[in-house]
């Protein structure tokens, strides 16, 4: 159970997402000289959407510290220091960079555990940032959460909002086994209300970000943000959602997710990754197995397409799903005709200013 009391919850501001990894970090960092904090950009002027800034200068360079474009032989030490005691905090500004340390992910970190019987862990947390836009094209924009989730050994993480990112960060450095903490980089600048105190939550239990009854949207990131949005848009329409923040990839939370279907009926799982054998698959498939009587109708999926990310902006408006697709689903997932969902699309069009390569104009770069 969350470790937030309500006396706590009391006690909170709002800040954005980026600042609550920030006062995650720093928690942890005061709390414990065993963490270290390592990555690609961490002392830098803009230090990781601002995650990381003035660290380095609070607890010194042996704490925070750059580390060289060597992500296997960096992962491989940070392993290593996890192993011998130290309780590290890896950094990739990119998920997609991560693929080079496979090997240290996969064959090292996620099973020394099990290889040796439970008598040494791997306290490791390792930050990976997704997302999209300014034409960052195939190899810096992928969605690989669906490939770690497969790995027997490590939890894969995804907050959305604030107050969950600031509590599952600092509940991942205190894990003791290794936590793939996901960030989507459109997330950083979301704000929400943190506590200022000391908390954890919950690494494998996902949230109700919306309670209705018409339909179950299971949703992973980004994709829960534009979940609401179109929740907002069907309720003019007297259609209300369930919108369960998945939150943990690995594990996974079946009972609230097969409660809500129960409930509903219906069930919409809309992730950021790809089609074929992703997360939105998965729930799919424990929905059918264990909530096969429920349902009323077919379950459905919103994902990337089957094809690698695109560079150009245009091409990126065809690519990425939006709160419009999850709206188009969800009207012909309830029977409604054709010309209601072509109505409610046309009357909830983006406004033409705003680009596909970000998530509004208050947006300031991709680091």
């Amino acid at each position: 159970m969350s470790t937030v009391h309500k006396k706590q919850r009391k006690k909170t501001r709002k800040i954005s997402f980026a600042s609550a990894i920030h006062e995650a970090l720093d928690t942890c960092l005061g709390m414990d000289k065993r963490v270290v904090l390592i990555g690609e950009g961490v002392p830098d002027l803009k230090g990781i959407f601002g995650t990381t800034l003035g660290l380095q200068e609070k607890y010194g360079a042996e704490r925070v510290f750059d580390m060289p474009v060597s992500e296997n032989g960096l992962t491989g030490i940070c392993v290593g220091g996890a192993i011998a005691g130290l309780r590290p905090i890896m950094v990739h500004q990119r998920i997609d960079f991560t693929l080079l340390a496979a090997d240290q992910i996969i064959n090292n970190a996620a099973k020394w555990y099990y290889m040796f019987g439970g008598k040494v862990s791997v306290p490791l947390v390792i930050r990976m940032i997704i997302g999209r836009g300014w034409g960052q094209g195939a190899q810096h924009s992928q969605s690989l959460q669906a490939l770690y989730g497969h790995i027997p050994g490590l939890k894969v993480v995804m907050p959305t909002f604030p107050c969950d990112a600031k509590g599952m960060l600092i509940a991942a450095v205190e894990d003791n086994n290794p936590v793939l903490f996901i960030e989507h980089r459109w997330l950083h600048g979301i704000t929400g209300d943190v506590p200022r105190t000391y908390y954890t939550e919950d690494l494998d239990k996902a949230k109700v970000a919306a309670v209705g009854n018409d339909l179950t949207i299971v949703a992973t990131s980004y994709m829960t943000i534009e979940s609401l949005r179109a929740h907002q848009i069907l309720l003019k329409e007297g259609i209300t959602l369930d919108i369960v923040d998945l939150r943990s990839i690995k594990p996974l939370d079946r009972e609230t997710i097969i409660q809500s279907v129960e409930k509903t009926g219906r069930l919409l799982a809309v992730d950021t990754g790809y089609k074929t054998l992703g997360v939105a698959s998965e729930v799919i498939a424990e929905v059918s197995q264990y909530a096969f009587s429920s349902l009323r109708c077919a379950p459905e999926k919103i994902t990337l397409p089957d094809v690698p990310t695109p560079t150009s902006w245009k091409a990126a408006e065809a690519y990425y799903p939006t709160y419009l697709d999850i709206v188009g689903k969800a009207l012909a997932m309830l029977g409604k005709p054709q010309q209601m969902i072509l109505r409610v699309l046309k009357e909830n069009m983006p406004y033409a200013s705003l680009r596909s390569d970000v998530p509004d104009m208050s947006f300031s770069g991709p680091f």
